[in-house]
């Protein structure tokens, strides 16, 4: 994931004539048949207004005081993450609102039951945060979510499914991401040309969904004055060891104010493929932990 070569600066002076699919984020099929198809959609109207500006508002302060930098952590990963990005993670303990509506949204788990479930007994949140790009903040490197995952990808079957949540308007100048459609099929080495690429343009509370075998970046903000906020989130296999740590990123002290379902999506739950052969992981003391938060234990 991180030895892919960034996007030629001279490609993006050209016209792209890829495009993804709109659909309206009710229509579960038709987003299940475009992931399928496309690797990537964006569904319309994923969330309200309302639901939009509750998450904002309850972001702020942490947006205020986060730095503009990802320095401090392996310098391959600050270089891909990029310069004038504000990160700020374990989304579910900083908004209730996110974790109560978006993590555990229909739409979202529709599309975690098609290509999720498949591989495990039941998916998890693999991480949440919300970035938000500002002036200046250069084109991530072309890259597939799943290849965090090396002893896995290429399989078959998707290890990840993720999304990009617009919580502000999104366009090509103030770094919408770019999408990839169709790489979900491609040799894993081949990168995209510049008319391969799509870019996610999105009213506020659109939301694009792709597979974790689907190219894309994080887009260059061309404006002067414009942050680009948005929330990045994925599902994994529920026998994975996810890329952040939700148990200590939301501990259990918070978890226990969030609903049951989103609880079991952040990880307190138990991963039971007995049915099937398997284990029986993630218990605490011998108990399912969602019993535990129920009872007070956790």
């Amino acid at each position: 994931m991180w030895t892919r070569k960034p996007p030629d600066p001279v490609l993006f002076g050209m016209a792209s004539t890829a495009a993804l699919p709109r659909i309206a984020s009710t229509d579960h099929p038709a987003i299940v048949a475009a992931l399928h198809e496309h690797g990537a959609v964006i569904a319309t109207g994923l969330i309200d207004q309302a639901t939009c500006a509750a998450i904002n508002s309850e972001v702020d302060a942490s947006v205020d005081i986060a730095p503009n930098t990802a320095e401090g952590i392996n310098p391959l990963i600050a270089a891909f993450f990029g310069n004038a990005v504000k990160h700020v993670s374990s989304l579910t303990a900083v908004s209730p609102t996110f974790a109560n509506e978006v993590l555990t949204h229909p739409t979202y788990l529709a599309a975690g039951d098609e290509f999720l479930l498949p591989r495990c007994a039941s998916y998890v949140l693999n991480l949440a945060h919300l970035m938000v790009r500002g002036p200046g903040a250069e084109a991530q490197i072309q890259h597939r979510d799943r290849d965090i995952f090396p002893y896995t990808a290429h399989e078959g079957g998707e290890e990840l499914l993720a999304s990009i949540i617009a919580l502000v308007d999104f366009t090509k100048d103030n770094g919408a991401t770019g999408v990839v459609p169709g790489s979900h099929r491609w040799n894993p080495t081949r990168q995209a040309t510049n008319d391969e690429i799509a870019y996610a343009e999105m009213r506020a509370g659109d939301a694009v969904i792709y597979l974790g075998s689907t190219i894309h970046f994080g887009g260059h903000n061309t404006t002067a004055d414009q942050w680009r906020r948005g929330v990045h989130l994925s599902y994994c296999l529920g026998w994975l060891r996810t890329e952040e740590n939700n148990y200590l990123g939301t501990p259990p002290s918070v978890a226990a104010t969030l609903s049951p379902q989103a609880q079991a999506l952040i990880g307190y739950s138990i991963h039971d493929a007995i049915s099937v052969g398997g284990g029986y992981l993630g218990m605490v003391d011998m108990r399912n932990p969602l019993d535990m938060l129920a009872d007070g234990t956790l």
